[in-house]
This record gives structure tokens, C-alpha cells and sequence, in this order.
């Protein structure tokens, strides 16, 4: 039988494509990766800015805050890195001037503050009379209301040059008097979103701090007098639903902490005749009615 010739086949040069697609794969499991990796995790930003602010603390920059809201371990942090890690840097350069002087007199949180608030009216009559700022007592002690209106342009956490007067007054009286002070800040519900400020936390953080900045700086309080919070939208002492509402809320409180007046005390503004409502229906009790109203 005559043998049949066997078929030669053309060597392959597809080869290649085998271990270029074992490369592609590689490739993209390596930069799945790199992108997880670069994700910044919310919560770990939170405790880091957490760490920091105790840290300072233990420093005697501020005082240990009691008003300080732990970080919720679901939740975001509500201010960006950026922001935690300027304000941290903030903190920091001021620290040449944390330690208090030898024999300087024992802070008072128990003192009688009405005549610290009879002082205040006295001197910022103007302000009270155009409701750029108010004054009330409440069970943590006397508050100081910087309304935007009178002290901050919208969206700016610098104070305007028309109020440093006022400012001033208010700084002089309280230098005098060894009470610990906190500084508070505080927005309305409307979002915000500019070239400086990516959300109310951050606003209202900053301006509580700019306040602090320019009382250490400018007046040269004791640092371990003073501290410092951003409470954006969620403390407010009006309706969000009015514009009268929300300009109240947009606000810096200087609370001066001590023992509450004896007498009872209503914010030092044109009595109102109604009874105001937070967002969630209820009276507030920061808000002082006129006498005789329902």
C-alpha cells in the first residue's frame, strides 16, 4: 500500500497573544488595587482628626471639650481632611502661647454672671437695638450672639471690618473676667458650597476657630480659657422654615461658662410674639417669649 503523506501544519504566531493577555489581566488586577487603596476611608479620617485634637489638648493648647461628638463609626465624617488638618495646623501655631503664667488666678465657673450681662447691654446697646447680636442666659451660662448679619458676610468666616468696634467692646469685658469660654458656630439648613467652604460643618467650624484665633492673637486671652465647636445646622434656636428663622441661626456663640443668674432673663432683642419651633415641632427652649404670651 502506498503510504499517505502526512499534512505539515504552518507554525503558529499567535502565541504571543496568550501571554499578553496574562499581562492585561495583571495589569488590571494591579491598578483594581491601587484605586482601592487610594479611596479615603471616612471614619479613619474622623479618629485621625480626633487623635489630633486630643493630642493638642494633652499639649494644654485647649481644655478637654465636653461638647466634643464622638465619631460615629457609620457615618462620614462631616468636615473634610483638609479642613481637620488646617484647623489642627491652626491650633498648633498658636501653642507658644499655651502654658498659663506661674500664679495666675484659678478660673471661675461658678461666679454670678449678672453683672457681666448688665455690662454687655450697657455697651452694645446699638447692636442689640439692630439685632446684630443678642444676649441671653441659659443653664450653661451667658451666650453671646454674633448673628451673621451683623458680624460675618454670607459664606465668609472673616469678621467684617464695620464690627471689630463692637467686637472689641465685647472682648475687653470678658479679658477682665477669668470665666471659661467656648466658642460656638452655628449655620441655617441651606447648603453651602464654594470655592472655600464644601459644607456647613466646615463653615461653622471655622468661624468658631477665626473667633478663637483672633481672642488669643489680638485681646490675649489664655488659651486654656478658651475652645472651640462647629455645630453647623443641628442646633438651632429658630425655624429653619422663615427667613427671620434661619437668619437667627446663622450665628457664633460666645457662651460664657458659669453659674446661671438668679433672675430669670430673656435675650436682650424686641420682644416676639410668638412661640418658635425647631424642625422637629417643638418649642425650643432657647427661645424666650414676651411676657404675657402665649
Amino acid at each position: 500500500m502506498r503510504r499517505r503523506r502526512r499534512q505539515e501544519h504552518p507554525p503558529s504566531h499567535d502565541r504571543w497573544l496568550v501571554s499578553y493577555a496574562d499581562f492585561i489581566t495583571l495589569m488590571f488586577a494591579f491598578f483594581v488595587v491601587m484605586y482601592s487603596t487610594a479611596q479615603v476611608d471616612q471614619r479613619r479620617v474622623g479618629k485621625l482628626a480626633l487623635a489630633i485634637q486630643v493630642a493638642f489638648q494633652e499639649m494644654g493648647v485647649f481644655p478637654a471639650s465636653t461638647s466634643r461628638v464622638p465619631v460615629d463609626e457609620k457615618a462620614p465624617m462631616p468636615f473634610a481632611i483638609s479642613q481637620a488638618i488646617e484647623n489642627a495646623q491652626r491650633t498648633a501655631a498658636l501653642g507658644h502661647v499655651a502654658s498659663s503664667p506661674v500664679g495666675s488666678p484659678e478660673l471661675d465657673d461658678t461666679g454670678d454672671l449678672d453683672s457681666l450681662r448688665k455690662d454687655l447691654e450697657q455697651s452694645l446697646k446699638l447692636e442689640i437695638s439692630r439685632r446684630d447680636l443678642a444676649v441671653r442666659t441659659l443653664p450653661d451660662g451667658l451666650v453671646i450672639s454674633l448673628r451673621e448679619i451683623g458680624f460675618f458676610d454670607s459664606g465668609s468666616a472673616t469678621i467684617k471690618a464695620r464690627s471689630q468696634q463692637a467686637f472689641e467692646r465685647i472682648a475687653n469685658l470678658l479679658v477682665q473676667r477669668p470665666y471659661r469660654i467656648r466658642i460656638e458656630g452655628h449655620t441655617d439648613n441651606v447648603p453651602i458650597h464654594n470655592a472655600q467652604f464644601d459644607s456647613n460643618w466646615e463653615l461653622s467650624t471655622t468661624r468658631a476657630t477665626e473667633v478663637v484665633r483672633l481672642l488669643i492673637t489680638e485681646y490675649q486671652f489664655p488659651p486654656s480659657r478658651l475652645s472651640a465647636a462647629g455645630y453647623a445646622e443641628y442646633h438651632p434656636v429658630a425655624t429653619n422654615d422663615t427667613a427671620e428663622g434661619r437668619a437667627q441661626n446663622r450665628r457664633v456663640d460666645i457662651v460664657v461658662l458659669g453659674k446661671q443668674a438668679s433672675a430669670p432673663a430673656m435675650e436682650s432683642t424686641p420682644p416676639r410674639t410668638a412661640t418658635e419651633e425647631t424642625p422637629g415641632g417643638k418649642p425650643d427652649p432657647r427661645i424666650q417669649l414676651a411676657p404675657g404670651k402665649p
